[in-house]
This record gives structure tokens, C-alpha cells and sequence, in this order.
């Protein structure tokens, strides 16, 4: 470790908490903000913290440790994203997931792949972006000054890793004992070789560096207003709609990639673009939480409340993070 990077790295305390805090947003997010688990089951975050924290956690130290940017990030949440619901709820696989029959797999359904595309891409998408990603942008607003930094030590990193895989091993157990689906040995393969090979991919990008073109970068509030209409439109997508749905779903993540590839290579691209997108993604969960029909339970007055509270921790989150960035940008 070299004695600059070692004199940027914040206290050992000031490290841990964003860690910690990001172990806890990351479930609250994946969950509770997008409204498919009530605020009565909040204690939940007990069992979903170790797979859902852990996971992010895991994914932006590893990046940060490698001295990575975003790009890896995205890429090893994508990795996550597959590990989860190919190994863990394999939701990817099974035509009828906890007998809920929610037909999550009939639409854009390939029977040699024993996939649904659309349930594919919309979950894997989910999680790529709200669940990992989302949720390390909020929590590295907050700390806009170890941004780019690793927050752990190699006994926090390891006692992460333990916690994360801790978090699988029972999500999978509990899973099982309720459905008793397994999916074949061919699909369960076809997974690992794809998680394999998106982490390794992960590693092939450039680290941090300097803007690499020139140009404008448009403000954080119009970038989060994009992110805000870009993920409201994902959302709101009738399953129904089968392959049109995948078609949009395949035209947004092309167009956010390709915007955001070209405008965080520019001089004028921050920590409150970043923001920006994050947040703008992070409201489309909000205010969709009032209109999504819950996992568990009905939506009752109370579930509502409870989406109101979500929405109002983010608000609040939001406007913190906001004035720590810009007193970084300023100062």
C-alpha cells in the first residue's frame, strides 16, 4: 500500500459505518422501498441483511480494493444479480415460484432454456441496478470524501464475505424447505459459467481515471429527472406485454449505459451526477411502492403508510447526501 493511499484513507471508524450503513440500505431498498415486503416485517432485515448487505458490500469493496470504478461495480452487481436468482430463490428457473402463481416465467418463455426472457431481464435488472448499485451510490453520497476508497480492512472484508455466504446458504435452505424445486444441473451450469465470467470480465476494466472527453455533462437534477422517467417506465411495463416489454426493457438499459459511458468520461462529471442518477432511480422505487401489489399480505391502509415512511427516509437521505456532496464538490 502506498503512503498517498494510505494517507487518504479516512479513520477506521469513519470507514465502517458507511460499510455498515450500506449493509442495512441495500435490503431496505431491494425491498421494503419497492414495496414488495409491509413495514411489520421490517425485523425481516435480520435474515435479508447478510444476503442483500452482504452482497453489496462485497461487491463495492472488491471493486474498491482493486482500485475500480463503476463500471466493475455494475458488472459484479450483474454477477450478484444472477447468483441470487439462479442459485438461491432460483426464481430464473422455476415455473412456479413459493406456488404463488404469479406465472413469472410464461412471458417471452424459451423452452430450450427453461427461461421466461422477460422475468430474466427485469429481475436481473432489479438487481443490478436498485439492489447493489443504487444502494452503494446513496451510501457513498454520504461519504463523499472515502468515495472511491475501500471502508474495510481485510477482517471486515472476510467477516463480510462469511456473513454474505452465511446469508445464501440459509436464503437457499429456507427457499427449498418451502418450494422443494430444484432446477436441472444444465441450468444451474449455464449460471455459474455466466457469474464466472461476468466477474471476470469485471476485472478487464480501467481503474479510476481522468475524463477521457470533452463536452457538457447536464445538470444533476436533469440526470435524476432521466433516471426518475427511466426507471418509472421500467417499472410500470405490463408483464403481459411479453416480448414488447423485454424490447423496452433491452432499449433502456442500451440507452442508460450508453449516456452514462459518454457522460462520466467528461471533466464536469461528479460525486452530485451520480447522485442524481441514484436518486432519480431510488424515487421510481418510491412512488411505485403505492401501486405494487405486495409479496406478502394485502395492500392495506397500513402497507401504504409504510410506504409513505420509506419514501420519506429516502427524501431525507437524499437531501443529507446532497449537501454532503456539494460541500465536497465546493470545497
Amino acid at each position: 500500500m502506498s503512503a498517498e493511499y494510505t494517507d487518504n484513507m479516512p479513520n477506521p471508524s469513519r470507514r465502517i459505518a458507511p460499510a455498515i450503513a450500506l449493509f442495512f440500505v441495500a435490503p431496505l431498498v431491494a425491498e421494503f422501498l419497492l414495496g414488495d415486503l409491509p413495514i411489520k416485517l421490517l425485523g425481516a432485515l435480520i435474515v435479508l441483511a447478510p444476503m442483500y448487505g452482504g452482497g453489496a458490500v462485497l461487491v463495492r469493496e472488491v471493486a474498491r480494493c482493486a482500485g475500480k470504478g463503476w463500471p466493475t461495480i455494475l458488472v459484479l452487481a450483474f454477477a450478484y444479480a444472477v447468483f441470487e436468482e439462479a442459485f438461491t430463490t432460483q426464481t430464473l428457473f422455476n415455473p412456479n415460484y413459493l406456488h404463488l402463481n404469479l406465472h413469472l416465467l410464461e412471458p417471452a418463455y424459451i423452452a430450450a432454456l427453461g427461461i421466461g426472457i422477460w422475468w430474466t431481464v427485469f429481475v436481473l435488472t432489479l438487481h443490478t441496478v436498485w439492489s447493489i448499485s443504487v444502494s452503494i451510490a446513496l451510501v457513498e453520497s454520504l461519504v463523499p470524501e472515502s468515495a472511491s476508497l475501500p471502508w474495510l480492512g481485510p477482517i471486515g472484508l472476510t467477516t463480510d464475505a462469511i456473513l454474505f455466504a452465511l446469508g445464501a446458504v440459509a436464503s437457499t435452505a429456507m427457499e427449498i424447505r418451502q418450494d422443494h424445486f430444484m432446477a436441472s444441473t444444465r441450468q444451474f451450469v449455464v449460471a455459474a459459467i455466466i457469474c464466472i465470467v461476468a466477474i471476470g470480465t469485471a476485472f478487464l476494466f480501467p481503474g479510476n481515471s481522468k475524463p477521457r472527453f470533452p463536452g457538457r455533462v447536464p445538470g444533476p437534477w436533469l440526470l435524476g429527472f432521466g433516471a426518475l422517467v427511466a426507471g418509472s417506465i421500467f417499472l410500470v411495463v405490463p408483464q403481459k406485454w411479453a416480448w414488447g416489454a423485454v424490447a423496452i426493457y433491452a432499449a433502456l438499459d442500451v440507452a442508460a449505459i450508453a449516456m452514462i459511458g459518454v457522460f462520466s468520461n467528461r471533466p464536469e462529471w461528479g460525486p452530485q451526477h451520480r447522485l442524481g442518477l441514484a436518486g432519480g432511480a431510488a424515487l421510481a422505487y418510491a412512488w411505485h411502492a403505492f401501486i405494487q401489489r405486495p409479496a406478502v399480505g394485502a395492500a392495506a391502509p397500513g402497507l401504504r403508510i409504510g410506504n409513505a415512511i420509506f419514501a420519506a427516509g429516502l427524501i431525507v437521505l437524499l437531501i443529507f447526501a446532497a449537501r454532503r456532496t456539494s460541500s465536497a464538490t465546493s470545497g
